[in-house]
């Protein structure tokens, strides 16, 4: 197929790099000239993703060029920068190209899941949103790998499953994209929580507790926006959440480490480098929260710390010395 790629962080790197060792013809669209002669010369993204061989794969900074003729388009940019980014093209995108989501959050602004941005901008297409426990360094490194895709379209959808697919990259298919997408989104959230109790000094039994009941808060969240239970079950919900909470790879754990140590969240940002998408995600969540009347004290406890100034370690506390009561919720029942 001929794919265009927008955004050459480390992830939308590591699947345009799997993308053309399966053979597809790429368009590697980078807005950093830098990055992008780094590529085309020494066949590397020193910048994002350091020491990993990139073969043939090409980069551009001319979007028009990237995106023309194209079968795919396939989404490598934060969140919050996909509105202006397809608005800005919109005019050059074909009726019958497939939308693909890399990313993994929720419009602050609107408080929309991606495919509600893309049907906005463009409500012709078929949108796919890819997600699952799949941190760009390992992918890069053909580390065997599973993810989901889901998509209103379930025929698109397994179009998309068997164009990204490889003896390392395991592809399943999920018809529940409003569960995968709340999933893929409010992990971050959790994530960066369960860094914050690192960086405190908390241990092990701490993060096993607050991801458990972080799942939870997904779900109950997903379920009053219509997802399937199930899919807080599967590779998009505690599959995505457990890596995100204990991987040295995942920049909202790292971010919630210097969160827990003291830092503010602008040296947050400027430490980690990259966007940091569960600081934006959470007080979207938060406010989605408020909403549809969910109760989410993990969510509201991280809003208070990043944007209320609360001490993270009152949080912790707060949270463990809240009303007692049955763990064992009928969420599932009602």
């Amino acid at each position: 197929m001929k794919i265009s790629l927008l955004g050459g962080g480390s992830w939308g790197t590591a699947i345009a790099r799997l993308l053309k060792f399966k053979g597809h013809e790429i368009n590697f669209y980078i807005r950093d000239k830098k990055v992008v002669e780094d590529i085309n010369k020494n066949h590397r993204n020193s910048k994002y993703l350091p020491q990993v061989d990139l073969g043939e794969l090409i980069a551009t900074n001319n979007i028009r060029e990237a995106i023309s003729n194209i079968e795919m388009l396939v989404l490598g940019v934060p969140t919050n920068s996909i509105r202006p980014l397809l608005s800005e093209i919109k005019p050059d995108i074909n009726e019958d190209t497939i939308i693909v989501n890399l990313a993994k959050g929720i419009e602050v602004d609107t408080l929309e899941r991606v495919s509600e941005i893309v049907e906005d901008i463009l409500p012709n297409n078929v949108f796919v949103s890819l997600s699952g426990p799949s941190h760009a360094e390992e992918v890069a490194k053909d580390i065997p790998t599973a993810v989901t895709v889901s998509s209103k379209n379930h025929q698109i959808a397994k179009k998309v499953q068997e164009a990204f697919a490889t003896e390392n990259f395991r592809v399943y298919t999920n018809d529940d994209l409003i569960g995968v997408e709340i999933s893929g989104s409010l992990k971050n959230v959790i994530a960066l929580a369960a860094g914050m109790c690192d960086g405190l000094g908390f241990g092990d039994n701490t993060k096993a507790a607050l991801a458990t009941r972080g799942i939870y808060e997904i779900s109950k969240l997903g379920l009053a926006l219509g997802a399937n239970p199930h899919t807080f079950n599967g590779l998009a919900g505690i599959g995505d959440l457990i890596v995100t909470c204990t991987s040295m790879y995942s920049r909202n754990r790292r971010a919630g480490i210097l969160i827990g140590e003291g830092h503010t969240v602008d040296e947050v940002n400027k430490k980690i480098g990259q966007v940091v998408e569960g600081i934006k995600t959470t007080k979207s969540a938060y406010a989605l929260s408020k909403k549809y009347n969910v109760i989410m004290p993990i969510t509201e406890k991280l809003y208070q710390v990043l944007y209320e100034g609360f001490n993270p370690r009152i949080a912790v506390s707060s949270l463990m010395t809240r009303a007692y009561k049955e763990e064992i919720e009928e969420i599932f029942l009602e």
